[in-house]
């Protein structure tokens, strides 16, 4: 795996979980503002990577459609545990994506939001009215190798940009344990 994509796999886990991701609104007030209580900030944020909704009528023959963005954020009154209208959704700047191929993921946001839809949320919401939502806002993450030119037209479209540094371990992290050469089993 290189490096560009284990910066956008990092970014993808961080972003799951409900503080990190109020940690990246932080970053640009006004979604951060649209956040309900900061006080219970976990019921007030639910955090969905790699999202799927269910459309009310069938979309090129599938009902169930996955949208093109890396997390949605969806807004929720703490107190009345139900979903305020209000959706924001992530675009992390993905290895080799140009800035064609990650405007028209946005473009294809908006697009099957712009029928009836409903939420396949986590079990822990799943309680939840997860209707269609009343507004959509992008929120799009450049990294330290994001070309210039990506950022200079996600500034010209006056799309909401943040731009992320992530420092990666010096040593590769093994997941897979080499087996010991020492010992053997006899059957």
């Amino acid at each position: 795996m290189t490096s560009h994509q284990v910066q956008y796999e990092i970014l993808l886990s961080q972003y799951c979980d409900q503080l990190e991701a109020v940690k990246l609104l932080r970053q640009y007030r006004p979604y951060f503002e649209m956040i309900p209580s900061l006080r219970r900030l976990t019921n007030s944020l639910i955090s969905i990577p790699l999202p799927v909704v269910k459309l009310d009528r069938a979309r090129d023959g599938h009902s169930h459609v996955p949208l093109p963005c890396d997390i949605a954020l969806l807004m929720c009154d703490p107190e009345w545990k139900v979903k305020t209208g209000r959706e924001i959704f992530i675009f992390i700047h993905r290895p080799g994506e140009d800035f064609s191929n990650l405007l028209d993921r946005w473009r294809q946001v908006e697009v099957i939001l712009g029928y009836d839809y409903y939420w396949l949320l986590p079990w822990k919401h799943q309680q939840m009215m997860n209707e269609k939502g009343e507004a959509h806002y992008p929120l799009f993450v450049t990294l330290e190798h994001t070309p210039d030119r990506i950022i200079k037209g996600l500034a010209g479209c006056t799309l909401p940009t943040i731009a992320v540094t992530i420092n990666l371990p010096e040593e590769p992290i093994s997941t897979i344990p080499e087996p010991d050469q020492s010992t053997s089993v006899e059957a």
